[in-house]
């Protein structure tokens, strides 16, 4: 869905139709692969086709982490990750997004986990 705006124009991302993945290294052998499923995101753009500049808001339930193995994803919700009951959310807000070639991107940006904010940069596939 698309509205616009006096700053141009804001993109509220389809759920249905999107998918937010992670990998993340495990004791340096192996790879975990996960997935939030319940997530909000927004992107406002300033009409240019390439969304070079954009500005990209990001939600997700912790609760909602899905990594295909249940004992493992109630220890992500636990205390010793993300504490789903006290913090229900992630968060990212964009500081700069760049165009790499046709369908890739860098996303840099705030992430807060826990109430604790890092820059990070991110991978994106359009």
């Amino acid at each position: 869905m698309e509205a616009t705006t006096a700053v141009g124009t804001k993109w509220k991302i389809d759920e249905a139709h999107s998918e937010i993945h992670f990998k993340v290294k495990h004791m340096m052998v192996s790879t975990v692969t996960g997935s939030f499923d319940e997530f909000d995101a927004t992107v406002v753009t300033d009409g240019d086709q390439n969304f070079e500049g954009a500005q990209i808001k990001f939600s997700a339930k912790t609760s909602s982490v899905n990594t295909r193995n249940e004992q493992r994803d109630e220890h992500l919700k636990s205390d010793d990750f993300f504490n789903a009951q006290q913090y229900p959310e992630i968060k990212f807000i964009s500081t700069s997004f760049k165009k790499l070639s046709d369908n890739e991107y860098v996303l840099k940006g705030d992430l807060t986990i826990r109430d604790h904010t890092q820059p990070v940069t991110l991978e994106v596939e359009y």
